[in-house]
């Protein structure tokens, strides 16, 4: 069996209020072209589809047309809600278009929704878990819940009541933080690390597709993957290399992975230097002028207009910035206020990234967290 891993198409978002729109009907034209070519079983979508709760008419009406065409195709979907959706709204006619074999799984209800298929190596079970809250599960399962506080704990108890069939192979398509993984500045953060789970709650599951992180990247085990966003949404990602993963399933413990480069309407690129040294012919002629720029002027004193002049070269210039004495003496003083403003547990969290390169664990962010409750409690 052959299944194709995205997330996080974030469909209607704005980029430095420059509209993605054109860009992510061109990056799913590719996605599907791949999808056929592949010959893929299936296509699995982990969550974050739209960018907000309430989507623009226009990213609906992407998505509609990229769902219709790959019913056409016979590919059956698999899709789960993020952060980012409507979990309810995702979930609009879901048992209707579960007739052309696409798989919604919008609203956490009590129990994960499971979709059994079969290939020539026997039963794959599909397991549909959108992003869930401690909030959501204590809702849910009311008393015997009462427990939970944190998202480990949440995801833990509802894995618990989603027993797995050992002799099939098994897949978990999910949208949560999976501590230890890499972020970038276009997701949100959680403060303190408290959206974090272990990767131990996966424990049975032959792959899982992931979404929430927007760099592709695997999460603990080399089965369980982040798929990645399909385009660069901050230039924090300009180093990312986009793709979409097939996956295959053979027998029982025996699953291959490939990641399938896309190619952007646009690339997403900075540039630093003085205004004389950028504008100058001979830095841009041999260059798309047509990316998302980030431009970083180094002159010591503003220079006139510069947005409007740089977009003559670059039209589609997303931020211009300085970086001279003037606006390092101004960061300086600005981090310094920003640190007054923020809690114990934001600043540790801070710190322990900045000394590990990687966040807190869900069980160190809860220790801390104690710790210091612990201290406040002391010094009041």
């Amino acid at each position: 069996m052959r299944l194709l891993h995205l997330a996080d198409l974030h469909l209607g978002k704005r980029v430095n209020e420059f509209s993605m729109l054109q860009d992510q009907e061109y990056i799913l034209e590719q996605i599907l072209t791949i999808a056929c070519t592949k010959r893929v079983d299936g296509v699995l979508v982990a969550g974050d589809v739209f960018d907000k709760p309430v989507p623009s008419v226009e990213a609906v009406s992407l998505l509609d047309d990229f769902l219709t065409k790959l019913a056409g195709y016979h590919m059956p979907v698999y899709l789960i809600s993020g952060n980012h959706d409507s979990a309810r709204r995702l979930s609009f006619a879901a048992q209707l278009i579960e007739k052309s074999y696409i798989y919604v799984a919008g609203e956490y209800l009590g129990e994960v929704k499971k979709v059994c298929v079969q290939d020539d190596f026997g039963p794959v079970d599909i397991y549909l878990l959108p992003f869930i809250k401690p909030a959501q599960v204590r809702a849910v399962w009311k008393e015997e819940a009462q427990g939970i506080e944190t998202f480990q704990d949440a995801v833990s108890f509802v894995l618990q009541k989603t027993p797995l069939e050992k002799t099939h192979r098994n897949i978990l398509v999910a949208h949560q933080f999976v501590a230890g993984a890499s972020v970038c500045d276009s997701e949100e953060r959680s403060v303190g690390g408290m959206e974090q789970i272990a990767v131990s709650c996966f424990e049975g599951f032959d792959y899982v597709a992931l979404g929430h992180l927007h760099g592709p990247q695997q999460a603990g085990r080399e089965t369980f993957r982040y798929a990645g966003t399909p385009l660069k949404y901050s230039f924090s990602e300009i180093s990312h290399h986009k793709s979409v993963t097939l996956v295959e399933l053979r027998q029982k413990g025996e699953v291959h992975m490939e990641l399938y480069p896309l190619i952007p309407l646009h690339e997403m690129r900075q540039i630093r230097g003085s205004y004389e040294e950028i504008t100058r012919r001979t830095s841009y002629e041999n260059t798309d002028t047509e990316d998302y720029m980030r431009i970083i002027l180094t002159d010591e004193e503003d220079i006139f207009d510069a947005v409007g002049k740089l977009r003559a070269i670059y039209p589609n210039l997303m931020r211009l910035e300085y970086d001279n004495t003037r606006t390092r003496n101004h960061l300086t003083e600005q981090a310094a206020v920003q640190a007054e403003e923020k809690g114990p547990a934001e600043l540790v969290d801070e710190l322990f990234r900045m000394q590990n390169n990687k966040p807190m664990s869900a069980e160190q962010s809860a220790y801390m967290e104690n710790l210091i409750r612990q201290v406040w409690e002391e010094r009041v």
